[in-house]
């Protein structure tokens, strides 16, 4: 089962602490490489925290765990990622003449990787 999102990559406070660590380390990589989800789409999908995912924008093809969002932080629908490798590879690379590519409200199939696939 495939369904469309939208994804809204950005900066975290955890991810800003791991930087001064480097973006090797474990806090880093941790926070960068975990996908929230609306808690209500987390249920309806049956998914549980730490089960995995495809993501699949125009641009690309990541796998990645998830964790239910808090409750009202994030609404139904939209899908959050700490700015990182794992969101850049979803990004198309026409930056307009800015520099940084639209990374906001990026469309993406989201599916999940059941343990018998």
């Amino acid at each position: 089962m495939t369904e469309t999102f939208v994804l809204i990559p950005g900066r975290t406070a955890r991810q800003g602490c791991g930087i001064s660590e480097g973006k090797f380390g474990d806090n880093y990589q941790q926070e960068t490489n975990l996908l929230l989800v609306a808690a209500a789409d987390m249920e309806r999908l049956g998914l549980q925290d730490g089960d995995r995912v495809r993501l699949t924008s125009p641009a690309g093809q990541v796998e990645v765990p998830v964790t239910a969002a808090k409750r009202d932080d994030l609404p139904a629908g939209l899908l959050f990622i700490p700015y990182g490798d794992v969101s850049c590879r979803l990004m198309g690379g026409d930056t307009h003449g800015s520099g940084m590519p639209t990374s906001k409200g990026l469309d993406v199939q989201l599916e999940p990787i059941r343990h018998d696939q």
